[in-house]
């Protein structure tokens, strides 16, 4: 297990600063997006330099949380009047990308082909499409890809990445190995051969008589079929060392001391399961766990000893403050002592019940098994965030001296 060599920060200051891509994990319906979003929203504000948040989750959630429309394979800036209008001066630029698997498969193609024939014979096979959206995880492979290419591009001073769920993100990981072996595996020698022994483009099948599998294939799918099949892998495979060499690259940038991996969680014993189990995971595999976030985590005062004092003095001694509450008010609408009395027990009481689930929540985090260089929370809030602003002050929590904390937001259980 990773152990901190000293107790973790609260704040992403320094991890941000210090690394060029951050990728966050995490389960369904922690939030994953937003924090992503926010990080990078809030680190364009508060350390500058050019900030590019890359979905590869398949859902269209970025754009939203984003607030702009279209967002797509080709990197997209944040106007600066959108900070203005969130009333914030950013000192850097926000840039935000969603992969486009198809868009990004083909510029891959064009690529790593020897030559531009080659290259449109597989774009122009049928099978080519479901081929690259649905086999060997390819959207997992091409989204590594992405990253690379962006990362190499010497573009922008901080990637951020927002993956898929969790169980997702393992194949995320996995995938430029997977592509590697599949590439140099049997399965694609196997279905090649037949079409290897014709001579490449244009031949027919001719072993087809002679295997089983490509008899039946050819009676059941057509010979058609049977060829597009040989056809487009046997071209397919002209692409080996340009995908294998560029797989090994990417898993060396993920492995890199400039990439790091935050984990999302929430608090709740599922996802915060999960969340434990994909930080051993990255320790096992020797990926860099730079932090753990929590979100919709109660804020501190609920674990404040004056603030106990007060709840308890509201719940045990309604009644003279609501006396005292009375006559002060006059004839005012607060003036009717029980009502007033009931309200003040049950804030009081409220308030020390939600008492007990922060320090709840304070023995979860005590009790984690891998501690990272950073863990850190972010209250629960209120209303959700939907807008620049909701995300920068949701980001502000995670750094020092947190921006934007007027209360644009409330913060705390409804």
């Amino acid at each position: 297990m990773t152990k901190a060599r000293s107790a973790p920060v609260d704040v992403l200051d320094g991890l941000l600063a210090a690394r060029e891509i951050v990728v966050f994990a995490g389960s369904g319906g922690v939030g994953k997006t937003s924090v992503a979003a926010a990080t990078a929203a809030a680190a364009a504000v508060r350390l500058g330099g050019k900030v590019l948040v890359l979905t590869v989750d398949p859902a269209r959630r970025l754009a939203d949380a984003l607030g702009v429309e279209h967002l797509g394979n080709v990197e997209r800036r944040i106007p600066d009047e959108e900070f203005k209008q969130a009333g914030a001066d950013a000192r850097g630029e926000l840039w935000a990308a969603m992969l486009d698997t198809k868009q990004a498969w083909d510029a891959l193609v064009l690529e790593h082909t020897p030559d531009e024939a080659t290259a449109y014979r597989i774009l122009e096979n049928p099978l080519y499409h479901n081929i690259t959206s649905r086999f060997v995880q390819s959207h997992d492979y091409i989204a590594m890809e992405r990253l690379y290419q962006v990362h190499q591009s010497g573009e922008y001073d901080l990637i951020v990445i927002d993956t898929p769920p969790t169980r997702n993100a393992i194949d995320f990981l996995e995938a430029p190995k997977r592509m590697a072996d599949f590439f140099g595996g049997r399965l694609l020698r196997w279905m090649t051969a037949p079409y290897r022994a014709g001579q490449g483009r244009g031949a027919r099948v001719f072993e087809v008589a002679a295997r089983p599998f490509y008899q039946v294939a050819d009676r059941v799918l057509g010979g058609q079929f049977v060829h597009d099949i040989g056809e487009f892998f046997f071209n397919f495979q002209t692409m080996y060392d340009g995908f294998v060499e560029r797989a090994r690259a990417v898993e060396r940038l993920l492995h890199d001391r400039r990439t790091t991996f935050a984990v999302v969680s929430t608090l709740e014993a599922a996802p915060l399961r999960e969340a434990e189990l994909f930080c051993s995971e990255l320790d096992d595999r020797g990926f860099d766990l730079g932090a753990l976030i929590l979100n919709k985590a109660l804020p501190a005062y609920f674990r404040d000893p004056g603030g106990h004092r007060a709840a308890v003095t509201l719940s045990e001694h309604a009644e003279p403050v609501a006396q005292a509450v009375a006559e002060t008010a006059g004839d005012g609408p607060v003036a009717d002592r029980e009502a007033v009395g009931r309200v003040l027990r049950t804030v009081g009481e409220s308030f020390l019940n939600f008492e007990v689930v922060a320090q709840r929540e304070l023995e979860l985090q005590r009790a984690l098994p891998v501690v990272p260089e950073v863990v850190a929370c972010i209250p629960y809030f209120e209303v959700d965030i939907y807008d620049l602003a909701g995300l920068i002050t949701m980001g502000s929590c995670l750094f020092s001296d947190g921006l934007f904390s007027d209360g644009a937001l409330s913060e705390g259980p409804s």
